[in-house]
Formats: C-alpha cells, sequence, structure tokens
C-alpha cells in the first residue's frame, strides 16, 4: 500500500497548490524547506532532485517534467489528435523532437524556471502537474533517466483520465504501479489558478443550462475577469474549452475533427469530405455550437492549404492584387477600390467562407496592420479610406450572411423587426452594387443546400419575397415581421408535437393510423400540452397531421427501407427516399445515427452508405 504526505498552500493570491510525496515510508523520507525573506519560497528536495515554488514561479532541478489536460485549441501535434484515447500534455525537462530524425532527443540540462504566467499560457489554463521520481531505475545519468520515464510512464500519463478529473489519488497510484519498484518516491506537485478556476466554473454554470449565454450573463462573466484581470486570451480558450465539453458539441465536433485528421494526413480534402465537414458545420448552427470550436481545428491541421479546388489561388491572387493595390497611392498611382474591385472582393470572400479558407481573413488582417502602419508613418487618408470602403461591405456581408443562415438552419431564432431593417438596409447596399446581388450572394446557395428544412425553406422564401415587396411599398416591415414569427412558432409546435405523438405512441398506442385512433391521440395531447402551458388553445390540425405523416414516414424509413439500404449498401434507396419524403436530412442522419447505436453497428458503414450523395 502507498502512503503519501501531503502539504496544501499558497503561492500567491492567485495559485494553490499541492506538494504531495508518496512511496513506500515517505514519512521517512519527505524534504522541504521555507525561504524567510521576502520571496517567501518553499524548497522541496530529495536525491539529485528539487523544486522550488516561488510568488511568481517554479523552479527546478533533477528529472521529471509536467502534464495536463489538453485544453481544447491548443497547439496539440496531429500525432495525439489522431488518436482518441490520448487526452494529456506531457513535458519531459531536457527533451525535444528532432524532426530530422523523428525521434525524442534527451539532454542532461534539466533545471529550468517557469513562470505561472507562462505554465497557464503554455500549458493548461486551470491547472498542470508537475512530478519528480527517485528509485532504483533513475538513478544514472540524468538524459538517461528522462528517457527511461518516457519509455515507462509517457504512454500512460498521455493517455490518463485521472489527470482531467483530478483524481491525484489515482495519478499516484498509476504512475507507482507502473514504475514498480518498492524503493521508488514520486514527488507530484499540482498548481491551480483559482482565478481562471472561478471564470471556468461560473461560465459551465452558466453556458450548460441552455447552451447559450445572455447579455446579461456575459456581462456578469466580464466583470469577474475584469475583477480578477484574467486577459482576453485565457477568457476564450477557458470559454472554447468548456463549450466543447458539452456533450452534445462534442460528438460534432471529434467528427469533424477526425475527417480532417484523415485528410490531412493524406494531404488533400475530396468533394465527399468537404461535402461532410460543411454538412457538420451547418449542424453546428442548428445546434448553437460555437463557429469558434471548428476555426480552431481548421488552424491547428491547416488543412485550407491541402484542399483540393483549381479556383482557390485565383481568388487568393485576385484578393491579394486588389488589396496591395491600395498602397499604389503612394508611388502617385491612382488606385481606388471601386464597384467592380468590390463585387470581385465579396464573390471571394464568399468562396472563402465555403472552403473555410482561413488565409483570405489573414491577407485582410495584414492588410489592415499595413495601412494603420502606413498611415502612422504620414501616408496619405485615402489609404485609410480604401480599406475602411472594403471592411464596411465585409461587416454587411457578415452580418447578413449570420442573420440569414440562422432563419434558414436555426430552431427558435430571435426574429426582429430590428434584423428585418438591418437586412433590408444591407439588401440595398448590396444591389447598389450590382442587380440582384443580394440574391446571388445569400439565396442561391441556401436554396440548393440539401439540409435545409421545410420550415428553414418556408422562412427564407418568406423573407425573400417580403424584402422585395416591402422595397416596393406593397408590404409593411411588421407584416413580415408577423409570417416570420409564425413560421417560426409553427416549427416549434410541430417539433414539440412530433417529440410528444412519438412519446405516447411509444408508451400507450400501438396504432394510430385510423382518424379515431388519431382523434384520441390528439384529445389527450391536448391536455397534456395545456396542462404544462405549451399552448393556450387547440393544437393547429394540419400541424398535428404535419406531424403524425413525419412519424409515419419515420417508422417506414427505419423498419423497411434502412434495414434494406444497409444490407445492400443501397445509396440510390436512401437518397430516393429523402429527397421524396420531405423529411429534414438532419432528423433522418440522427435517425440513422440512432439506429446504428441502437443496433450496435458500426457507424463507419453509414458513412460509406452516404457517400453516393453527400
Amino acid at each position: 500500500m502507498f502512503r503519501d504526505i501531503r502539504l496544501h498552500g499558497y503561492a500567491n493570491g492567485q495559485i494553490e497548490f499541492y506538494a504531495i510525496t508518496a512511496g513506500t515510508e515517505a514519512y521517512k523520507r519527505y524534504f522541504f524547506n521555507t525561504d524567510h525573506t521576502d520571496s517567501e519560497e518553499i524548497r522541496f528536495f530529495s536525491p539529485g532532485n528539487e523544486f522550488i515554488i516561488g510568488n511568481n514561479g517554479i523552479s527546478h532541478r533533477g528529472n521529471g517534467g509536467s502534464f495536463c489536460e489538453y485544453m481544447f485549441g491548443v497547439d496539440q501535434p496531429i500525432a495525439d489528435l489522431a488518436k482518441e484515447e490520448v487526452s494529456n500534455r506531457l513535458i519531459v525537462y531536457g527533451t525535444h523532437y528532432d524532426h530530422r530524425s523523428g525521434s525524442l532527443r534527451f539532454s542532461d540540462r534539466t533545471e529550468g524556471y517557469h513562470s505561472y504566467d507562462k505554465i497557464f499560457f503554455d500549458g493548461n489554463a486551470i491547472f498542470n502537474y508537475f512530478f519528480a521520481l527517485t528509485g532504483s531505475d533513475y538513478a544514472g545519468a540524468m538524459h538517461e533517466q528522462q528517457e527511461r520515464i518516457v519509455k515507462v510512464l509517457g504512454k500512460a500519463l498521455k493517455r490518463s483520465d485521472a489527470v482531467g478529473e483530478e483524481q491525484d489519488n489515482l495519478i499516484i497510484n498509476e504512475i507507482l504501479t507502473i514504475v514498480d519498484d518498492p524503493g521508488a518516491h514520486l514527488f507530484l506537485f499540482k498548481l491551480i489558478n483559482i482565478r481562471h478556476r472561478e471564470y471556468s466554473e461560473a461560465f459551465k454554470a452558466l453556458y450548460f443550462n441552455n447552451k447559450k449565454i445572455t447579455d446579461a450573463d456575459f456581462q456578469t462573466l466580464a466583470i469577474l475577469a475584469e475583477r480578477y484581470g484574467i486577459d482576453r486570451y485565457q477568457q476564450e480558450r477557458i470559454r472554447i474549452d468548456v463549450m466543447y465539453k458539452h456533450p452534445d458539441n462534442r460528438r460534432i465536433v471529434d467528427e469533424y475533427k477526425n475527417i480532417l485528421i484523415a485528410c490531412n494526413r493524406k494531404g488533400e480534402i475530396n468533394k465527399l469530405e468537404n461535402a461532410r465537414l460543411t454538412r457538420l458545420k451547418t449542424l453546428s448552427v442548428r445546434n448553437k455550437i460555437p463557429g469558434a470550436l471548428f476555426y480552431t481545428l481548421d488552424e491547428m491541421l491547416k488543412k485550407d492549404k491541402k484542399l483540393v479546388d483549381l479556383e482557390e489561388s485565383n481568388y487568393i491572387s485576385e484578393t491579394r492584387q486588389i488589396l496591395e493595390g491600395m498602397f499604389l497611392s503612394e508611388r502617385d498611382i491612382e488606385s481606388t477600390i471601386d464597384a467592380e474591385d468590390m463585387l470581385k472582393l465579396l464573390y471571394a470572400k464568399k468562396q472563402a467562407a465555403e472552403n473555410r479558407d482561413h488565409a483570405f481573413e489573414e491577407m485582410l488582417l495584414d492588410a489592415s496592420k499595413a495601412c494603420d502602419e502606413k498611415i502612422r508613418d504620414g501616408a496619405d487618408i485615402s489609404i485609410l479610406e480604401g480599406y475602411s470602403y472594403i471592411i464596411t461591405y465585409f461587416d454587411r456581408y457578415d452580418a447578413t450572411s449570420s442573420a440569414i443562415n440562422q432563419l434558414a438552419f436555426m430552431e427558435n431564432v430571435k426574429i426582429s423587426e430590428e434584423m428585418i431593417r438591418s437586412l433590408l438596409g444591407n439588401k440595398s447596399a448590396f444591389d447598389m452594387l450590382a442587380p440582384d446581388l443580394f440574391t446571388k450572394l445569400f439565396l442561391s446557395g441556401i436554396f440548393e443546400d440539401k439540409y435545409l428544412g421545410i420550415y428553414g425553406r418556408k422562412k427564407v422564401i418568406h423573407l425573400a419575397a417580403g424584402l422585395k415587396l416591402i422595397e416596393e411599398n406593397r408590404l409593411a416591415t411588421t407584416a413580415l415581421l408577423e409570417q416570420l414569427v409564425q413560421i417560426d412558432s409553427d416549427e416549434r409546435m410541430y417539433l414539440t408535437l412530433v417529440e410528444h405523438v412519438k412519446d405516447r405512441i411509444r408508451n400507450f398506442y400501438s396504432k394510430y393510423a385510423t382518424k379515431a385512433d388519431q382523434d384520441a391521440l390528439k384529445k389527450e395531447l391536448t391536455e397534456e400540452l395545456l396542462h404544462k402551458k405549451v399552448i393556450d388553445g387547440e393544437i393547429p390540425p394540419h400541424l398535428f397531421q404535419e406531424a403524425i405523416l413525419t412519424i409515419k414516414k419515420e417508422a417506414v424509413y427505419i423498419h423497411n427501407l434502412l434495414p434494406q439500404i444497409i444490407a445492400e449498401n443501397n445509396c440510390l434507396l436512401r437518397e430516393d427516399f429523402l429527397e421524396n419524403s420531405g423529411l429534414d436530412r438532419f432528423y433522418v442522419e440522427e435517425l440513422e445515427r440512432e439506429f446504428f447505436e441502437l443496433n450496435g453497428l458500426n457507424l463507419e458503414d453509414l458513412y460509406q452508405i452516404r457517400k453516393g450523395f453527400n
């Protein structure tokens, strides 16, 4: 049985620490002393090892290293990303990766100092572990000790669930069990940033409640961050990590990640994989999953450079030419951004968004920096005016694209008169550049999207027609608002009915084909929804019938067609059903996933079936 001694304290007002020594007769071998000078350091030592906790950072000498749970979005090696079981970052002192030989190199120089800012910036923002070992196998040259630590403990430390769960006892047990030396002695130090932890827990409590943060909640978080001096980068990475760990988000993001890893390995993204990535991006909008989770993966895997698309270089090159042209005025060359240039930039932005090509945004950022520097150095103000002209239209593009995509793919989207007026103003600005530019940029592609559901299509159709009628003074803004709100209300009611009807059929009714069965079902359902205050009157008959029809189609697909599709690997049969049933593809794909999981089938077979048309 392992024994340990623990010391708990605070390095300063922000950093909490636990110092643990564990092993046989640990109480005889635990040494530390404190520095009674102004620095108030505490020093831990064992044969060959030393660890000092100070006010502003830690110092170490000897063997060992540090480990922590990977936060989502940190600079994570692709080799680790590709292995689902790898969840932790491991750093062994004096070790580096030799890219030429493809192997680790070990050094005898293992001493070092790390400030707390760097520890919680490079590693986990909340908690990080440091460790050192003594024992019969850890007494030779330092580089040999470090190499043995990697060989013996590396795999376990990178995969241990106990790290992310902060189960110190389990970590100690795992390490000493693997070392398997009765005389082994482990030093384990845990450093906790208590301010970051409080911010993380506050955000998690708010976000996990309903997967969104209200303006009031965000203001509360902002006040907390300001009081504790948490910079924006740390706030963002903490929020992204918390959002990723929400179970509903993690499944979709992990699937997106796995596709990117496979593409990265072979060096390209084909049409099928690009369609799957697009599907997941669209699904993320519908499920209120932050785009930052996907952007982070795109950046880490750098997959954009590997996209198989000959058009990519053309629009990037054209964008660069226009942006660089802004600065030609310094050499008395007239090169203002005209309407034709703006059209090219808008179509380039649209193509970059569809390809998730962040090189486009990077060029804009570089142009912004160059613009600021040249204005600072005395360049003509016309440079800034040209860049502002571009950014104004790009801001309009982002706002319009976001609003229309939310209408098309999200449920319970907030629809307001202000949103309609904003879209109307943006439509006017785009159509001034070129006739029907608004439709070409924002509507045509959406109607071709196979994942556009019935209600999303209705909202976009009514929006397009309504905006045109308002421009012609044939419809009031409030009237269009009422139409969109009614469609959104019908969608919510339809989804509620599908859920409750399925539940009642599953638990109370074996048949629902006859009108009498349906009337009885509708009556009981009305009473239940009235009691729950979901409705305040009768259930609309057309929505009830639509829900019943959906469930009938679902039953036909799950019990008859899907088993046949799987047995025959029949992509065409599945596509025929999807095109003619009118069911939402998101809904059908969720049914398929549940069917595969319920029956213990391999999800990869489902992806193969979808290859024919995604």
